[in-house]
């Protein structure tokens, strides 16, 4: 399975990926396209901004621990326990970013790695504690199994405006 959203270059599967439940909770359809590898406007101002915090913020820290279909953008060893980190933008899509790191706490935990997580938003200097627990657990095993039968369509989900879509990088490709 390679480190991207989507179809396995090798086998043709499609797998669940931490960006695939992080774009679940904004729009069903944003999950059909990555997981195609139809790739959202790469000048995009928002990704760009995304991709500079990502790569400005915590240059202490090792940077992107790859982990399975998973790519947690920081990790660090403290009291022996492995934290991994998720850094974000901004705290408006909290909710999502939890699942995707609860996603990739879930893959460590697979493969036998104890480990917690930390939401970053350093814009906003803030951070918070991600624990997998069973009510997180149930949630995830709905959303794959949700996000499989997404990506398993033969076409994507229509268009539907949402809060999202004015700052989308899809935009233009769901709205012209």
């Amino acid at each position: 399975m390679s480190t991207k959203p989507g179809l396995s270059e090798r086998s043709g599967e499609i797998g669940v990926s931490g960006t695939l439940v992080w774009y679940y909770y904004i729009c069903p359809r944003q999950v059909w396209l990555i997981a195609h590898q139809l790739t959202p406007d790469a000048e995009d101002d928002n990704l760009a901004i995304g991709r500079f915090i990502g790569e400005m913020s915590y240059a202490r820290e090792k940077k992107e621990l790859a982990v399975g279909s998973s790519k947690m953008d920081v990790y660090h060893i403290a009291n022996g326990e492995l934290v991994v980190g998720e850094v974000k933008k901004s705290s408006k899509y909290r909710h999502s970013a939890r699942m995707q790191l609860a996603f990739y706490l879930k893959e460590l935990h697979s493969r036998g790695i104890p480990a917690r997580g930390e939401l970053r938003f350093p814009k906003e200097k803030k951070r918070e504690d991600v624990v997998l627990d069973e009510e997180t657990l149930e949630e995830l095993e709905r959303v794959e199994r949700e996000i499989l039968r997404i990506v398993y369509l033969p076409q994507p989900p229509p268009p539907s405006k949402n809060r999202y879509c004015k700052k989308c990088a899809y935009a233009e490709f769901c709205w012209s």
